[in-house]
């Protein structure tokens, strides 16, 4: 093969600057970029097509760094495609920097955030399945459909989650994905599972339904011909490369060294090292083509496209054109109409397919994603009326993450679904979501004990916690139907991750259908001038709290009852009326979650500085099997043992 020797050389540069980024930024991880820089180099200069012009274009070619502490080898390769100058390479890891020590969206050719490992190909697998959907939904042809490379460290492969990708991958035929394997055999202490017995690697593949093949990742021919298998293959699979490859090749000393993993060279070792490499030209550049195909993601899901057009379709632009401005006016205005009847009883889980299935009626880039359990969490209801647009991901949340996050990164609007207990298991991918700057609405179900006689397993009682910790996230746990509509409409404004805590037991409408719920807002739902108290509630215990304010009224005792349906951003000002309007500084928290970290403590904080009394009541114990009711009355937030805390606290 004659280019060989150009590929040679452009892989050495490519080590060349792998090691001075990493020494000019003081850490970071050499080795791990040098036994996949002939990879990386033979898919860049040979395979790879990217507009740099514009990242979010459908038609690029995508690559994942699922190894995200290699990630000095994704900015050398975006350098060398002529994306900005070598000298910026040294800036790795400086604060301000947008080369940080593992890829986030600062630097804007990243298409998943890494560095917990385990997680890339699962955007890669949501990148694949979106790219595909939307190049058959382009009204054009497009010859050479793009590919996703995900490019994994054999380490990352012990990480369940990586066969949950498999799985997901090869049960939707997404034979645009490529797995690209590193089997360097070395791990961050010691060796990784399988060492270099790449069959085992190979038999783990196939029994996951990818295409493989088996080769040296240090030998040009072998890896031209490995790309070429991938680049042509349609049958239906996902494929594997999987390569045999040595941390630190191409460096003697550094050469399957188990003592180098997350060590730059100092500064007396790169001089050896670049010695060893010999001389190479720094103005050699990657032969980075660029898609022919123009599909705007941008303009989603009405988008302009520039290419040929299908005969049957000489009119595409023009239509294009005019339903992107109908699409932009209808979801500038993006809400809904509801027609439910006060006090009639309806779960919120029932709401959230139901409305979000109008919703995408005018919003193309709806996506919904559920985890075996739409027919409890409903999102059975948007499948049933936008079957193409529903993605059942089955028991596998942490896969399921991934792939809104790759949804995300081309502008869809997906809305995760599964009971909010089982968000738990996704924790990593959620945090990892909001570095990736991902747009996730995650809608968690049987939240709280009120789901009854499932017992403590299925009991969301962490989630307000959790979700509430990512910075910028968006909390909302509606009440009723009405609340639990509007804010469902909200959310697909929304940036960011934002969660929606719906309950299982049904409850009656409190609100008129022409109420509005800003997010960062709440609801005074009973004051009068003589309210001893402030009663502050979300979801199932508002129906809770407004009984007890009707036995309290019995007695005498005025109370005024806050429906706190925004927990983050919380209604601060409201909070602070209360406090200021209240015969006492007094309020009580009232919710169906653990103590620390949920509405008690985001209400404590906001009215911190008023000198108000908080007193929290929450579930305080691991509950058990029982009767919603039962339950409610056992984790002391029920509508007596609020009434007893009333009458305690104003005696």
């Amino acid at each position: 093969m004659s280019d060989i020797p150009d590929l040679s050389q452009k892989a050495k540069l490519v080590r060349k600057w792998s090691m001075i980024a990493t020494t000019e930024g003081g850490s970071g991880h050499p080795t791990s970029c040098l036994s996949a820089a002939d990879l990386a180099t033979v898919l860049f200069d040979r395979y790879f097509a990217y507009d740099l012009k514009d990242p979010l274009n459908y038609t690029n070619d995508r690559f994942v760094l699922s190894k995200g502490h290699a990630a000095p080898l994704l900015y050398t390769l975006f350098a060398l495609s002529g994306a900005f100058p070598l000298d910026e390479l040294k800036t790795l890891r400086k604060f301000g920097s947008r080369l940080e020590g593992h890829p986030t969206p600062h630097f804007p050719y990243t298409d998943a955030a890494t560095g917990s490992l385990g997680q890339g190909l699962s955007v890669g697998a949501g990148l694949a399945y979106d790219i595909r959907a939307e190049i058959r939904n382009s009204k054009f042809e497009i010859r050479n459909s793009p590919k996703v490379y995900v490019l994994l460290g054999d380490g990352e492969l012990a990480e369940g989650q990586v066969w949950e990708a498999c799985n997901f991958s090869s049960y939707y035929k997404l034979d645009n994905l490529v797995a690209i394997a590193d089997i360097n055999r070395l791990g961050q202490s010691q060796e990784t599972m399988f060492g270099h017995r790449l069959e085992e690697y190979e038999r783990r593949f196939k029994a996951f339904g990818f295409e493989t093949v088996v080769i040296d990742g240090h030998n040009f021919e072998e890896i031209v011909g490995a790309f070429d298998s991938a680049k042509q293959n349609r049958g239906g699979k996902p494929f594997a490369i999987i390569a045999k490859t040595y941390k630190g090749y191409g460096i003697s000393f550094l050469k399957d060294n188990d003592n180098m993993h997350g060590k730059p060279l100092k500064k007396d070792d790169l001089e050896k090292a670049l010695a060893e490499l010999g001389q190479v030209d720094d103005r050699l550049r990657f032969a980075l083509k660029k898609p022919k195909n123009v599909i705007l993601a941008s303009e989603a899901p009405y988008r302009l496209v520039q290419g040929e057009a299908r005969p049957e379709s000489p009119d595409v632009r023009d239509a294009g054109q005019a339903r992107l401005a109908e699409a932009r006016a209808k979801r500038a205005s993006m809400t809904i109409e509801t027609n439910y009847k006060l006090g009639e009883e309806i779960a919120t889980r029932e709401v959230y397919g139901q409305i979000l299935a109008k919703l995408a009626d005018t919003n193309l880039s709806i996506y919904a994603l559920d985890g075996d359990v739409k027919n409890s969490t409903y999102s059975q209801d948007f499948l049933k009326h936008h079957p193409d647009r529903f993605i059942e991901c089955f028991i596998a949340e942490q896969n399921m993450v991934g792939v809104a996050v790759g949804l995300s990164r081309l502008k869809r609007s997906p809305f995760v679904s599964t009971f909010a207990a089982f968000f738990t298991r996704a924790a990593d991918q959620i945090r990892m979501a909001a570095i990736a700057k991902a747009n996730i609405r995650f809608v968690g179900s049987h939240a709280g004990v009120s789901i009854g006689e499932d017992g403590a397993s299925q009991m969301g009682l962490e989630d307000i916690a959790f979700f509430g910790t990512i910075p910028e996230s968006v909390v909302l746990h509606p009440s009723d139907a009405v609340s639990a509509a509007k804010l469902i409409a909200l959310l697909t404004k929304q940036p960011g991750i934002s969660y929606l805590r719906t309950i299982r037991p049904k409850t009656p409408v409190l609100y008129e259908n022409d109420e509005e719920f800003p997010i960062g807002g709440s609801k005074i739902l009973r004051s009068a001038q003589d309210d001893k108290l402030t009663i502050v509630a979300a979801g199932i215990t508002v129906h809770e709290a407004l009984k007890a304010y009707e036995t309290l009224k019995k007695a005498g005792i005025s109370v005024r009852v806050v429906d706190c349906y925004s927990i983050k951003p919380i209604d601060s000002q409201t909070l602070h009326l209360c406090t200021s309007e209240t015969l006492n500084p007094v309020v009580i928290t009232v919710e169906d979650h653990f103590e620390h970290g949920g509405l008690g403590d985001f209400v404590l904080s906001a009215v911190s500085d008023t000198g108000a009394k908080v007193t929290k009541m929450a579930v305080g114990h691991i509950s058990r099997s029982g009767t919603k009711d039962e339950l409610l009355d056992d984790a002391g937030i029920s509508a007596n043992h609020i009434v007893a805390t009333v009458k305690n606290l104003v005696k």
